[in-house]
């Protein structure tokens, strides 16, 4: 696939101005003109500099696009992945996969598992994560963030935080072998 920046207008003239040297010589001409406007337009794309967006602009970013679920208090690098991810988000909007990728952003770990997948009442879902930082505390805000991107129909059932400790663990076994022997004493 040709990019862009790299079409020329000979490739897509017809063959039958191919043939024709003021017309090839023009083309000629308006490829550097059309080369250069595509780079310069290719820099104004914000999302391929959004880690060197400052603070303000990434504030005023997640109010442009509607980033349903922002907070102001969350960190800056977290704050732009939101930003980054916000359209995308709209168009996936109340399917698993939005709900997922937004608590994957926010919390760092979770996978959403519909009604059908565990057995579960219809229309229910659950989050499973590995994240100990779903805490109490921050539930309210996995519960909004969560219901910012599911559709409407759904209800979240649960968070299930699984939580993995690693730790020695020492076991032994003893084996006896050996015969019964009865002796008795006979006078």
């Amino acid at each position: 696939m040709t990019e862009l920046i790299n079409l020329s207008l000979l490739d897509i003239l017809p063959h039958s101005l191919r043939g024709d040297d003021s017309v090839v010589a023009a083309a000629k001409a308006i490829d550097k003109e059309l080369q250069g406007i595509t780079e310069m337009v290719q820099r104004l794309s914000i999302f391929k500099h959004s880690d060197q967006w400052t603070n303000d602009e990434t504030n005023e970013l997640a109010w442009q696009f509607h980033v349903d679920f922002y907070d102001p208090s969350l960190p800056l690098p977290q704050r732009r992945e939101l930003v980054r991810n916000a359209i995308k988000w709209h168009r996936q909007k109340g399917t698993p996969v939005a709900v997922e990728e937004l608590v994957v952003t926010l919390f760092g770990d979770g996978k959403v598992e519909e009604w059908f997948e565990y057995g579960g009442q219809p229309h229910h879902f659950r989050v499973v994560t590995n994240n100990p930082g779903v805490t109490a505390e921050r539930a309210q805000d996995f519960i909004d963030a969560v219901d910012s991107v599911k559709r409407a129909s759904a209800k979240l059932e649960r968070v299930i935080i699984n939580q993995t400790e690693s730790m020695q663990i020492m076991y032994a076994a003893v084996l006896h072998m050996g015969e019964k022997m009865t002796v008795e004493m006979v006078r």
